[in-house]
């Protein structure tokens, strides 16, 4: 095909030989297979902040850290320079998730490179080399149902160990590949210990694929994953050897309003008693 205008400089510059054709366009960015250096690989081009149909992306971005005090003014003052660098910000946030992920042992993409919008990826493939198909697009048994569930659960766990919830997980960007699934999309990852949606993410990613897997093992739909991987995380007791039972016992009480109205109302009442004998 054609060489898009996006890689004339990676290709300029050897890093890309040829691009053979586009994957997918997502709502965030745009896929392609490609050449380098007698390889096949990915190549994932971020679109423009204007053209991207992600949405609430400030929700996402709560609690990420920017080192550099200058960069960080200018991103809350949301001048050009700011938007720019946000926009850099919002990009690199999927390399620096990737890197940390591989590291704690989440099954995600090996990066090759990232330059100018343009990451460079495995290409995630199939038993038969074929380009890996999403979760959504295959049809399981209940044990495969099972299995994958199990190995979602895991990954989440370890996300959330190493500080990171996906945010937006679902069959969708989950990869069935010749070693097992891949988790990929991760430029929205959650800081879970900065984020005050941090919670309400977790649960929403467990849900996500225990409806998807629940389609085919409806017996999975009765499980409450999410919130005890949560209240594990929120104590300090999660581990990748934490063992799971996928049962949560909500033992909080709700507040007695009307008991501390009618507290304060006495309180007030003795206190203006005490007044009017002074």
């Amino acid at each position: 095909m054609r060489i898009p205008k996006c890689f004339e400089m990676l290709v300029y510059n050897g890093q890309v030989d040829d691009v053979v054709r586009q994957l997918m366009s997502g709502k965030e960015a745009d896929v392609y297979m490609v050449h380098c250096k007698g390889e096949i690989r990915c190549a994932k081009v971020y679109k423009e902040a204007g053209k991207r149909s992600f949405t609430q992306q400030a929700q996402y971005q709560e609690g990420r850290k920017v080192k550099n005090t200058r960069r960080a003014r200018a991103m809350e003052k949301n001048s050009n320079y700011g938007r720019k660098e946000q926009e850099e910000a919002w990009q690199n946030a999927e390399v620096d998730a990737l890197q940390r992920l591989a590291s704690a042992g989440v099954r995600v993409p090996q990066i090759y490179s990232y330059v100018g919008g343009v990451l460079l990826m495995e290409l995630v493939v199939d038993t038969h080399g074929d380009v890996a198909p999403r979760l959504n697009d295959l049809k399981l048994t209940a044990e495969q149902a099972r299995e994958y569930h199990r190995y979602m659960i895991t990954q989440i766990v370890l996300m959330l160990c190493a500080g990171l919830i996906h945010g937006d997980l679902s069959e969708y960007n989950v990869l069935v590949g010749q070693d097992g699934l891949v988790i990929i999309d991760l430029p929205q990852a959650v800081d879970a210990a900065g984020n005050n949606n941090a919670r309400k993410m977790l649960e929403r990613d467990v849900d996500n694929m225990t409806a998807y897997f629940g389609r085919f093992a409806p017996e999975l739909l009765t499980t409450a994953y999410g919130k005890e991987i949560w209240k594990l995380y929120a104590s300090g007791e999660l581990s990748a050897a934490s063992k799971l039972t996928g049962r949560f016992e909500d033992r909080s009480k709700q507040a007695d309003v009307k008991g501390v109205m009618r507290e304060i109302d006495s309180a007030r009442r003795t206190h203006e008693l005490r007044l009017s004998k002074s």
